[in-house]
């Protein structure tokens, strides 16, 4: 008598339109996941059809607005109705921004924590009673800037830093109820998101005290994603399977050697001088 085949298992990827979410909706697709990618605006869904198409794997590609409740839970019920499961959840949709406080709107501030903070837990908190029953794994796509804050990037960091904090807290509480939460921490990847940081680089390197300092950081932050071995989506979402694979993932999972150094830099740093002593060169 031949054995039932198992249920595939059902992953929810967010913002999926390119970079590291439409690489990891992809791998997971072909390590047998049924892959829901979700992003905002759906006819920005090309990319990531003719990347399953030449992978040779079938996507469920779905509408969702992670700073919308009511499209989040639409999404999650639809999942649920259409696959009777959902065994994890991979929050990677975010936004960038570069900016000072000075400087800032403090609404432009909320909207990057919106996005990137509030997004995250308006997904995770729609999912995780289907993940308890599952004993499904909670992972979020965060950033070297959610542990080690850089120059022009307060409000984007702080929300990173939110993001890890609240998982941090959460990770053993959810665990009691075996799921499992991880953060993957990517450094700089080849990916459109440092075109899309909302900043008009003529504009705001024109204007104000700050100038001198944005203009040297932002030939730095474009130096270094344009160099030849910076990491691609692809290899960075290796570290979305390791935390969707594992047997016991770990929570703190970076996408690459130089991302563990640099995150290593905070985490060795009782007084805070080295981080401080290393950013104040991006900007001198």
């Amino acid at each position: 008598m031949s054995a039932t085949p198992r249920t595939p298992r059902t992953v929810l990827i967010t913002g999926t339109s390119s970079g590291i979410g439409l690489s990891a909706a992809v791998a997971a697709a072909r390590a047998g996941w049924h892959t829901v990618a979700t992003l905002r605006d759906t006819t920005r869904a090309g990319a990531l059809r003719e990347a399953a198409a030449e992978a040779g794997v079938t996507l469920d590609i779905r509408q969702l607005d992670v700073t919308d409740e009511t499209s989040v839970t639409a999404a999650v019920d639809g999942v649920i109705a259409d696959h009777g499961r959902l065994d994890a959840v991979v929050n990677n949709a975010g936004a960038g921004h570069l900016g000072t406080l000075e400087n800032d709107a403090m609404d432009d501030v909320r909207d990057v924590m919106e996005v990137n903070f509030f997004g995250v837990l308006n997904v995770s908190k729609a999912a995780l009673a289907h993940l308890r029953a599952t004993g499904g794994r909670l992972v979020t796509v965060t950033s070297v800037g959610g542990v080690i804050g850089q120059p022009f990037n307060e409000a984007y960091c702080a929300a990173k830093f939110a993001v890890e904090g609240y998982m941090e807290s959460l990770a053993p509480v959810a665990r009691t109820l075996g799921v499992s939460v991880s953060v993957v921490e990517p450094g700089a990847v080849a990916t459109e998101f440092v075109n899309n940081v909302g900043v008009d680089l003529n504009a705001d390197i024109a204007a104000g005290p700050y100038s001198d300092a944005l203009r040297r950081y932002i030939d730095r932050a474009t130096e270094q994603f344009l160099k030849a071995d910076v990491q691609t989506s692809a290899a960075a979402a290796e570290a979305v399977m390791e935390a969707l694979h594992a047997d016991r993932p770990a929570f703190r999972i970076q996408t690459s050697d130089w991302a563990r150094t640099f995150v290593g830099t905070k985490l060795a740093d009782v007084d805070g001088s080295a981080v401080q002593d290393l950013t104040a060169t991006w900007i001198a």
